[in-house]
Formats: C-alpha cells, structure tokens, sequence
C-alpha cells in the first residue's frame, strides 16, 4: 500500500505542519516570529560567519583563524567514562596534516569518517609539532566536488531551544520548496533602472537588482560576499521603494485633494510683524519665515516641519506665521504638550501684540467651567484671533470661526492622532509642528517623508556657551561647592533626578531604604544638608497643574533658588537667570533627552555649567553616550549619534509616525539606498499619479497593504 503524499509546503504553510516540527519547537519558532513558511522565507540573518580563506599547513600561524581543505587520513573516538569521550581525526593534504578534536560530541565518529572529504575552520593551537584545532565549523563534500574557498554561513536571531543549526536546516528547506512560488514585485524593467540609479550613487551592485528569488538565496546562502550585499541592497531598496511610494503619495494627496485658505504675505505685513521682535532675527530664521510663508499662500494646506537646535528661535517663526494669519483676517491655533508650555507661549505672544489689536485666548485643564466656557464661545465667534492651549484643545468640540494656522509645539509628545484632531472641521488649515529634538536627514526622510522640512542651526546672537562635565562621585563635594558659588552670585540652578520615587528593591538604599536618585530623596537631601542655605523647590508630573504652575512661575521670578525636577522642566521652559544644572542618574535618560535637559540653561547672557553623574558602577566617562554630551553642543550631531545608536525610538518617544517598522533597511546606515529610493519613487508618481501601469501592479498592491490605512491612501487603491 502506497504511503500517503504529504500536502505541498506552500508560503502560507503553518510551521506546525512543516515536516519534523512538533508543537514544542513551533511554540519556540514562533517567538521568532516564524509562524508561516512565508516568516520563514523572510527571516532574514543578522550576521554572518566568514571563515578565514583556505591555507596550507605551513602557512598555518597559533592563534590566527584559518581554514584548511582535506581528507579525513584517520579518526578515532576514546570513550574515557560515561558521558565523556574525545574524537580526534587527522585532516590531510598534499601540504601536510593536522589533528581536529571534539569533546563529549560521540556523534562525529559517524560523521567524519575515513576519506571524507572535509574543510575546516577555526583558530590553530600548536601541540608539539602538529597544529591542532578544536571544535573547529566543519563542511563535509562530495568526493568529487570542488573546493575552493569557505562558504559564509548565516547568522540567525535565536531563542531558547532554538539553534543556528536549526534555523539553518529550516530555512533552506523551506526555501526549497517555496523559492518558485515566490512573487517579483518589480518589473525587470524597474529592477535594472533602480540598479543604474544605485551605481549613480556609487551604490556598488553588479548587473540589474537580482530577482526576488536570486536575492533570498544569496542572502541565506551566500556564495560570496558580493552576491550578499546585492542581494541585500535589492531588498533594501524593495522596502525603502514601498515606503517612499505611500509617503509621495500622501503628498501628492495633500496637494490635490485638500484646500486650504490661502494667506497671502506683503511688504507692509511683514514691515508690520518684524517690528514687533524687539531683536533682529538670525538668517536660519528669515528663511524659515520664507518657507512658511510661501506654503500659506498655496491654496492647499502647508505640511511643514520646523526642527531647531534647544534655545534656536523656533518660537519666533511661530509667532510670525500666527501673526501672518490674523493679518490676513483669519484665526491661528498654537498647542503645546503642557500647562506650562503653554501659558509660557500665551505670556510671551502677550508681551510681543502688546498694544495691538490681536485678540488672544488661552484653553487648558486648569480654568474654571465658566472661563472655559467662555473662550470656547469667543472662539468660535471669531473674537479671538490666536487660541492657545494644551490637550484641552482636542476636546469639547471647540469650534472657530475663520481656522487658516496650527502650529503644534515639540510634536513628539503628541500622537498623529491628536494632530488630525486640530485639523478636522469644514477647513484644512496650514500646519506647521516644531521639534526641539533635531531629527537626522534619514529620519526625516522616513518618519516625515511627506512632510517639508524647515531647520534652525544658529542661535540668537548674545547666548553663553554651556560647559559640560562628566563627573564621578568624587567630585559631589567639589561640584555642589561650586554651585553654592554661582548662587550666591545671584544665580539660579536646576537639579534633575530620573523619578520621583523608587520603583525597584534594587533602587532602594540598603541602610536608609530611600531611592539616591529619586527627586524627593534628593530635594530632601539638598535641603537639609547640601544646599540648606538657599531656597528650594520641588516639581514633578505627580504634582497638581496648579501646583507645578505655581512652582515655575516662582522659580522664573526668581523667588526659589534651586529647582529639584524630574525631566518636567525638559520641554521649553525658559528661566535666563538658570545657568547651573546638575543631572543624577543620566545613564537612564536618552542622549536626545540630556541634550534638551541641557538646553535649559544660559538662555541669557551667562555661561551655563552642567555636571552629570551616574548611578551605577560605570563613571559617565566610559559611557559612550555621555561622552558624545560631553563632546558637542550640537543638537543635530548628537541626533545622528542617538539615531545610530538607539535607533528612533528613543529620540521621539513611542512611534508617532504611523509606519510599520522595517524589516531589513536602516535608513541611518542606508542612507544612499534611501535617497535612491526617494527620487525613483517620486518620478513613478509623476509619470503616473495613481501607479496604473499593469507592470507594477503587484508592487501598488504591496504598498496599499503595507501603508494604505496608516496612511489614509484609500482612495488611492
């Protein structure tokens, strides 16, 4: 009787079901992600291992990797007590012989057998007078192949229970039997354009990019390390094409479908808002002003970001694009991340219109029912002209008269949901975020790819240089010297801590059973001892609003000396008089996050100082993070070393950009492949807006799944 067929391994085959997987290893696979065949497919490697090339015995060095091609000569496996044994063979060649050795591995002895024709790799010890190498990778051949040179071997990402040699079994016998039924999403025809483009670029990529198949292969069985970084490339730029398509589209979208009130910039206007700066405005910020102010006047609505270095003048161009639309005859909308912010906002635009006859409101959590109410009403009115607020805004169905401006302040703390929020209503007004966290070119080519962008580099002229010191605890005596200096010089100090309390055993003081680095040990400490001559205060985000209002604001008047805070005081606050910080705990805060922390400081005419100290056993000076802090002031340099270092997510928080993370591409490391993908994906959209073209259909579909309802792109499938 004839055994029954297995059914076909297909790309939406179950793990479960491939053949010798039982439910335990498939509950394993799966932590990898590997539930179907097609995960197997696509389950990239990390790395590779690349043997040292072929020598003869002669070349062969102690201690220096190499690899060796032979026959086995002679094996021999020594059982010495249960469960120990030693198999020892002689490999040999027309150069010479050496001995291989494998501990408690009984099973070699009917692997390697006499004759087999074998290489090895691994690093070479002397013993007397014949090398020897241990536990080295072995290949076995065919007696009739030929050998020329070690194969690369991949590198796969691992759990418990799962081995490399597992994975590497699994992975080519799924691709085996699927490599066929795989789909090629780009033409040859676009395959061999993207290539042209690529060596454009200095790219290097022989030929066309490989096919989808080819690409797989190369990438989990290299044949060489060309083939792998072409196959590589290929799907790099595959991913980045996807991405940049949906983000042109979305471009193409906000250009054509959604209108926008145009607001028109003039001498007279211009002459008329300038004179209200009472300083003059640095080259960066004239040139933002004149980006912004040219998307406002497109009757489509303006999508721009404007990303400048802690203490650049983002704030002024702000003003001026909200100006601009009361100019015009219409309503701007300015919303901040905190109570804080925003009041700092309303009481800096009320000290600029002073005098004039721009009406301005303000919207937070902490107002009355009945002022609430009220500024609700003027809004919508129209007798208000500039609204500012917080979260409150999203909420409570505010409407405006004549909406033409939003201008959302450090656009990380909000989600992409809450910024459509403010645009909903019968208009789509122009919308201009800012960021105090400088965002790399890569970045911004992908989280914001269909967004335009605007940068500020310099500072208003009069800033102090800010000193940073990367401290050890013998310093503390030193350091809190110095500041009790700069305060009795009339200066002022922030003191931030990683939290407000412990929230491990482990971050508890054995003998006084207090958090070190928690900011009401420290206020605690400092008011008591350190610092009990001076007046200290305490902020942090479990207070009351009116309460941290209140804090600030005599913190800004100079009422309190020293400011102990968590990183509340990150984001915009402004105190000229604050020229000394000291940091506790800074191995737990991101590179992006110290930088804002630092930019509170010497927003006047002062040199600012700060010092960080750590909590754990390494210094901040073998800290690779802190030593970049220590080395640069420049925001955007530190940016591209957070990015390279943390990967986006520490730099703006939790995902606010909507798109799926990438699989294979980096776009900090893949930079080049990214640029290439940008201009092709926008000249596909030029020459065919809605990707009609039958060739690459397959290719529209993958970007519809992929992006389509992140990105609001219906319409365009």
């Amino acid at each position: 009787m004839d055994e029954p067929r297995k059914p076909p391994i297909e790309l939406s085959t179950r793990v479960q079901a491939l053949p010798g997987m039982g439910v335990t290893r498939a509950k394993r696979l799966a932590k990898l992600g590997l539930k179907t065949a097609q995960d197997v497919a696509f389950f990239l490697p990390r790395d590779y291992e690349r043997p040292a090339p072929p020598m003869s015995v002669d070349q062969l060095r102690e201690g220096q990797p190499a690899s060796l091609i032979g026959t086995i000569a002679d094996a021999e496996l020594v059982s010495r007590s249960p469960g120990k044994s030693v198999f020892g063979a002689i490999i040999q060649n027309e150069t010479g012989a050496v001995r291989i050795l494998f501990f408690n591995q009984p099973f070699r002895a009917e692997q390697l057998l006499v004759d087999q024709k074998v290489m090895i790799s691994g690093t070479p010890k002397l013993n007397g007078l014949r090398m020897e190498f241990t536990h080295p990778q072995v290949t076995l051949f065919d007696s009739d192949e030929e050998i020329t040179k070690p194969k690369m071997l991949a590198i796969y990402p691992l759990t418990e229970g799962v081995r490399q040699k597992d994975l590497r079994f699994l992975v080519a016998e799924v691709l085996d039997a699927v490599e066929d039924d795989l789909v090629e999403v780009m033409p040859e025809s676009l395959r061999q354009s993207a290539a042209d483009r690529l060596r454009e670029a200095d790219i290097e990529i022989r030929g066309a990019c490989p096919t989808i198949k080819t690409a797989l292969r190369d990438l989990h069985q290299p044949n060489s390390e060309q083939s792998m970084l072409a196959a590589r490339t290929r799907l790099v730029f595959q991913e980045l094409l996807a991405m940049q398509l949906a983000l042109a589209i979305r471009r193409r979208k906000l250009t054509s479908d959604l209108q926008a009130p145009p607001v028109a910039r003039s001498a007279m206007i211009d002459a008329r808002i300038l004179n209200r700066f009472p300083f003059e405005l640095t080259a960066d910020q004239t040139q933002a002003i004149k980006e912004v102010s040219h998307d406002m006047a497109c009757q489509f609505p303006m999508n721009r970001l404007l990303q400048g270095d802690v203490g650049s003048g983002k704030t002024v161009v702000a003003v001026y694009a909200m100006m601009l639309a009361v100019a015009n005859g219409h309503q701007a909308v300015m919303m901040a991340p905190t109570e804080v912010l925003a009041r700092q906002h309303f009481a800096t635009l009320g000290k600029i219109l002073e005098g004039s006859r721009v009406r301005l409101g303000l919207l937070c959590g902490s107002l009355a029912k009945s002022e609430r109410a009220e500024t609700i009403r003027a809004t919508a009115v129209g007798e208000i002209d500039i609204l500012v607020g917080t979260q409150a805004l999203l909420y409570g169905d505010i409407q405006f008269s004549k909406l033409s401006l939003c201008v959302i302040d450090e656009q990380h703390k909000f989600g992409v949901g809450q910024r459509v929020a403010l645009r909903s209503g019968g208009v789509d007004p122009h919308y201009l975020v800012m960021s105090a966290t400088p965002i790399p070119r890569s970045m911004a080519m992908t989280l914001f790819g269909d967004v335009e962008l605007s940068t500020l580099r310099q500072k208003p002229p009069g800033r102090a240089a800010v000193n940073t010191y990367l401290a050890h605890d013998g310093w503390k005596d030193r350091w809190w010297t110095f500041v009790r200096e700069r305060l009795r010089e009339g200066r002022q100090a922030f003191v931030v801590a990683p939290r407000v309390m412990a929230s491990t055993d482990e971050e508890v003081d054995d003998e006084t059973g207090e958090d070190i680095s928690s900011v009401e040990t420290v206020y605690r400490d400092l008011s008591e001892k350190t610092l009990s001559d001076f007046r200290i205060a305490l902020l942090h985000g479990r207070m009351r609003p009116e309460e941290k209002l209140e804090t600030m604001k005599a913190f800004a008047e100079g009422e309190s000396d020293v400011l102990v805070s968590t990183t509340v005081i990150e984001v915009g606050i402004d105190v000229p008089n604050a020229t000394v910080m000291t940091i506790l705990g800074a191995e737990r805060f991101g590179l992006a996050q110290l930088h804002q922390l630092r930019g509170r400081i010497s927003r006047g005419s002062h040199a600012g100082h700060v010092c960080v100290f750590t909590d754990g056993e390494l210094p901040p000076s073998e800290n690779e993070r802190l030593k970049l802090l220590e080395q640069t002031d420049d925001g955007f340099e530190l940016a591209e070393a957070d990015f390279r270092l943390r990967g986006p997510g520490d730099l703006l928080g939790p995902r606010q950009s909507g798109l799926p993370p990438l699989r294979i591409a980096h776009p900090s490391r893949d930079i080049d492949i990214l640029i290439v993908a940008r201009a092709v994906a926008q000249q596909m959209i030029d020459e065919d807006p809605d990707l009609e073209s039958p060739e690459i259909s397959l290719l529209k579909a993958q970007v519809m799944r992929r992006y389509g309802k992140r990105l609001d792109l219906g319409d365009v499938a």
